[in-house]
């Protein structure tokens, strides 16, 4: 049976045919459809963590105990979960381990595009790569065999475009080998699975040897090839990179690799002799490119292709004509297309957004904000013009901290959301509180993950394969914590989120502010859908309300005859009645639209 799947389905797909039993991730885009889609298959069990290392270590224990087992995550979680990754390379496993690293070049939805096959190299660990969904299904599958083979946990390489496009997918039947069909009793093997210095210093050559074990593997591993073509161009490519050196340069020679670490370094020597010049077309970072050149085999890549950003046909090709490897006479022409200005179109927080309120308060207060990862972040969009840094998950705490410290004159406020507080908010709000620091840490609870499309979390009291759970109450954490000053606050009382912050800013203590509030676009919120209308007879233009950077608030036609300024208009079909604008409006001209006849 052929079906279209995107990458981030295959991978699930093969998942399960492979017998995969437990699957964890922390969702991140483009990774976030991957465990989503593995939680519907059955006989499995799937699972939110708090965060990538937590993730990582629930797969090593699963492996550990005999049952094939799969980590998820965007590339930066790799970052979050490198401890976890590195000693399971050190100790191995008692049944297949496979980590999905899904990576984001042209930064789509992150803060950097790392390229983390060099984590695979790092840690001495095989790393694969697709490209299409169908070697997405098909290596996944692989990895696991070659996870149990070498006894090494496998990393598995995805692209934001490998996971998100679609092509056909032949499906297979699920394989369930022995050996992982149960879990096994529990390892008595201190030796392999205890690192302390004694043990982890044997362990050290197994690893090494099992990497020459792995390349000498990689010679005739199925998913590296060559594809015969004309000798004078050598191409060597890798993921998505391929299906465009495929379009630009059909009559090359290729040579396709599956397997990106640790390279065939007899089937390079051999196409390198077979070719009179060699190039490498690859995303991100030259790492074949340097491999290949260590092996003293001449190539050209990172001279002709960018360093940065995401590839696609167009790319390839300028670059290839910049070199001199096409003629001019191949330049495909972009369409001339006249249309128009285009107003901008920057992103911003949905009408109705539960943070807006907030960001509005923290921009009139004037103070700076450290913020963090998650939809919230759009509050640095003007007019709220309200964060001042943002770096990774957690850091708004940490960073806040670090300036009180430091001895920055201003109160600083740190700003994260409900899921960004159980991934790694907690240990930087314990260290607020065991140095002291006078950081006001604004909890933003909009009761879901809500940034990679709505995921629950420990606070939402659903678990990811739908199961009711227990919900982890935020305040009465952080009171355990240590922190005195806590207050849950719903999130569109503007004057009682002001006030709380006046107050903890003159603090000299940690104190935290909880917003709470269901995002607009959960069905919850959804429920006080009735939109406002601005009175127009009371407005004067005064602008207070655009400040509050509505898509639904408009400037209308109409000016006030005293300031010539326009007057507010509320868009019907985008207002979902959060009475924010209301409350701000100092002539009380914006109020529920009455109910048509």
């Amino acid at each position: 049976m052929i079906k279209l799947l995107s990458g981030d389905e295959a991978v699930a797909r093969g998942a399960w045919e492979a017998g995969v039993a437990v699957a964890s991730a922390y969702p991140g885009t483009p990774s976030t459809e991957i465990l989503e889609s593995f939680a519907h298959f059955p006989g499995v069990y799937a699972e939110w963590a708090p965060n990538e290392k937590v993730a990582v270590d629930v797969a090593i224990g699963a492996a550990y105990a005999g049952r094939r087992a799969l980590a998820t995550m965007k590339h930066v979680g790799l970052n979050v979960a490198a401890d976890a990754f590195m000693y399971a390379s050190m100790t191995g496993i008692e049944a297949g381990l496979v980590i999905v690293s899904a990576d984001d070049p042209a930064m789509h939805s992150s803060q950097n595009e790392q390229d983390n096959r060099t984590f695979a190299k790092f840690a001495r660990v095989p790393c694969l790569e697709p490209s299409d969904s169908q070697e997405a299904k098909d290596l996944t599958i692989a990895a696991f065999g070659l996870s149990e083979r070498f006894d090494t946990p496998v990393l598995l390489r995805l692209t934001t475009r490998i996971c998100h496009s679609t092509s056909a997918v032949e499906l297979g039947e699920q394989i369930v080998p022995d050996a992982t069909a149960t879990a096994k009793k529990f390892p008595r093997n201190p030796a392999k699975y205890v690192m302390v210095p004694g043990n982890a210093v044997k362990r050290h050559p197994v690893i090494e040897q099992r990497m020459r074990d792995v390349a000498e593997l990689a010679e005739s591993f199925p998913y590296n090839r060559i594809e015969p073509g004309e000798r004078s161009l050598g191409i060597i490519t890798a993921g998505v990179a391929y299906q465009y050196a495929k379009e630009v340069f059909p009559q090359a020679s290729i040579l396709r690799l599956g397997m990106t670490w640790p390279l065939p370094e007899r089937m390079l020597r051999e196409f390198a002799a077979g070719v009179e010049r060699l190039i490498v077309i690859e995303e991100l970072d030259p790492f074949i490119e340097e491999a290949v050149r260590l092996l003293g085999i001449p190539a050209e890549g990172k001279s002709i292709f960018p360093l940065t950003g995401e590839f696609d046909p167009r790319v390839v090709r300028e670059s290839a004509l910049r070199a001199g490897l096409l003629p001019d006479s191949t330049r495909v022409p972009l369409p001339e297309v006249n249309v128009g200005p285009l107003p901008a179109r920057p992103p911003v927080l949905c009408p109705g957004c539960p943070h807006r309120g907030t960001f509005y308060v923290l921009n009139k207060l004037k103070v700076p904000v450290n913020g963090d990862i998650g939809c919230y972040t759009l509050g640095l969009i003007p007019p709220l013009s309200a964060i001042h840094s943002c770096g990774c998950m957690g850091a708004s705490i940490g960073v806040a901290h670090g300036a009180a410290k430091a001895g920055s004159p201003e109160r600083h406020v740190a700003v994260l959301g409900d899921s960004t507080f159980f991934h790694s908010g907690i240990p930087a709000l314990i260290n607020t509180v065991y140095n002291q620091s006078p950081v006001v840490t604004v909890i933003m609870d909009n009761r879901v993950t809500g940034m990679t499309g709505h995921q629950d979390n420990p606070s939402t009291g659903r678990t990811l394969q739908g199961q009711q759970t227990t919900m982890i109450e935020i305040e009465p954490l952080v009171r355990a914590l240590g922190i005195k000053h806590v207050k849950t606050v719903p999130a569109f009382e503007v004057d009682q989120v002001e006030k709380t912050l006046k107050e903890y800013l003159k603090l000299d203590e940690p104190s935290v502010l909880i917003t709470r509030e269901p995002c607009a676009l959960l069905p919850e919120g959804r429920k006080r859908w009735l939109p406002l209308a601005v009175i127009a007879a009371r407005c004067n233009g005064c602008t207070l309300c655009f400040r509050v950077g509505c898509p639904a608030i408009l400037k209308s036609a109409e000016f006030d005859e005293r300031t010539q300024r326009p007057k507010a208009l509320i868009d019907a079909a985008l207002c979902t009645g959060c009475e924010v604008c209301a409350q701000i409006c100092p002539r009380e001209a914006i109020e529920f639209r009455p109910a048509e006849n």
